[in-house]
């Protein structure tokens, strides 16, 4: 019986990550992956292939909105759909590549097949049964749907299906203003589609500071996406390749019905552990379908580690890869750590949306005092000249020590700029650390400095 120090249930970015370190630390390590390809749903039907289509339609809109302005004339660019999967397709396959490169690179064993755990200590791939000492489950998320939504992957399509539909639909319904559902309803949009989001809640994007909400929301309504917030959708029919989709207004109960050419059903995701055998073995489960474990990725059953999507937590690539990085590194005798106080979160549409740490209602919720240090991308002049200035950055310090609590941004690179807070609260910065650091003139960045700045004695470009 092959035998190895870790065996890995999943080869997503927690799982990939995690091997990887193993293998560095000198653990024998193989990764069990029944896809053709690595890279889990990210890289395959969800991170990467998302972020092309958004590249790609973002360069349509600039081409169609923004050029003639900057003097460059001629006419805007048509869709050549099939190419555009194509690029979306290559793109996938360098980066699939790229995890089977660095798996060689550092001898770490693909076992090619669905696994299951009949014993600890034991993980059967196919008819093999291989040994190991440690066994972590990284086995991810899958697509949540709605009761009377029967998803077909043509009309009523989840993520997986969006991403490679036969054609662009004329009529796009998206149920769930979330981040996958706001991501590929601006790809839509941007390529001709309109655009109707239904929501159950009264606000998009659930948990994020609600000053960033409402602008959000207010500037997808300006490129086009037509909002109806506070529905609940009762079903979806499907007659000769069209849908109707049926809700009801949670203020007054009435009913009515949308027509749409296709449907995306973006209403979260949720562990997936089918075929794992967990509950045989003894391995505690929430009743979310969660893989109970404790402060160390352990599970209830000796020897089995769970990490990722399946387990507590926001189900984001990396908070995933951070806790592969963790027990990797607490498996070979080290102090592997998270600071769930510090993972951002990014929205990549355009603007782009990003935040860390504390809302402004979790911190009044908490009863503590802070400063609010603002700044707008008017002021800034790369945003300026770049036809970006929608959106604001957002501090939030403690109001007696200044350190900073959370952060919140709209606007341009936000995804980028997100991190320099992040460094900053890792090392419990100051709002003044930042303020006081100087920023390259001129770049998106100093929006972030002149936020800081706001938290003390005021920005200078405001």
């Amino acid at each position: 019986m092959p035998s190895y120090d870790v065996i890995i249930i999943g080869s997503g970015p927690g799982g990939y990550v995690c091997a990887i370190r193993c293998a560095q630390l000198g653990l024998k390590t193989a990764v069990v992956e029944g896809r053709e390809t690595l890279g889990g749903t990210c890289l395959n039907v969800g991170c990467i292939p998302s972020k092309a289509l958004l590249h790609a339609s973002h360069m349509l809109h600039e081409a169609e909105h923004n050029f003639a302005a900057m003097g460059l004339k001629g006419k805007a660019p048509s869709v050549d759909w099939k190419q555009m999967l194509s690029y979306k397709e290559d793109t996938i396959g360098q980066n699939t590549k790229g995890i089977e490169f660095l798996f060689k690179k550092n001898k770490v064993d693909w076992l090619k097949g669905w696994g299951s755990i009949p014993e600890a200590g034991k993980v059967k791939v196919g008819d093999d049964v291989h040994a190991a000492k440690h066994i972590i489950i990284a086995s991810g998320s899958k697509v949540s749907t709605l009761p009377g939504v029967e998803i077909d992957e043509k009309t009523v399509v989840s993520s997986t299906g969006a991403l490679e539909l036969g054609k662009i639909p004329k009529k796009l319904i998206v149920i769930g203003a979330g981040v996958i559902g706001l991501e590929l309803g601006s790809v839509y949009k941007r390529l001709g589609s309109e655009v109707k989001v239904i929501e159950f809640l009264d606000a998009i994007t659930p948990g994020m500071d609600a000053e960033v909400q409402k602008t959000f929301q207010r500037t997808l309504k300006k490129q086009g996406i037509a909002f109806q917030m506070g529905a609940a959708v009762q079903g979806v029919e499907v007659k000769n390749n069209k849908a109707k989709v049926t809700f009801k207004l949670r203020k007054d109960d009435s009913e009515h019905v949308e027509d749409a050419d296709t449907v995306l059903v973006a209403t979260g995701r949720s562990p997936y552990t089918n075929g794992l055998e967990l509950e045989a073995l003894g391995v505690e489960m929430s009743k979310r379908g969660q893989i109970v474990t404790d402060g160390h990725y352990a599970t209830t059953v000796k020897g089995i580690y769970a990490i990722g999507d399946c387990i507590d937590g926001p189900m984001l690539a990396h908070k995933a890869e951070d806790e592969g990085m963790a027990i990797a590194e607490i498996l070979a005798g080290q102090k592997g750590h998270v600071n769930y106080n510090v993972i951002p979160g990014v929205i990549y549409t355009h603007p782009e949306v990003a935040s860390v740490g504390q809302t402004e209602e979790q911190l009044k919720e908490a009863g503590i005092a802070y400063n609010v240090g603002k700044f707008s991308f008017m002021g800034n002049g790369r945003a300026k000249a770049n036809f970006a200035g929608d959106g604001f950055v957002k501090i939030l310090a403690d109001k007696s020590s200044d350190r900073i609590l959370g952060a919140h941004i709209i606007g341009p690179m936000a995804g980028d700029l997100i991190h320099e807070i992040c460094v900053a609260m890792e090392f419990g910065a100051a709002a003044e650390d930042l303020a006081r650091t100087c920023h390259a003139h001129p770049t998106y960045s100093e929006a972030v400095r002149e936020a800081a700045l706001a938290c003390g004695d005021g920005p200078i470009h405001s």
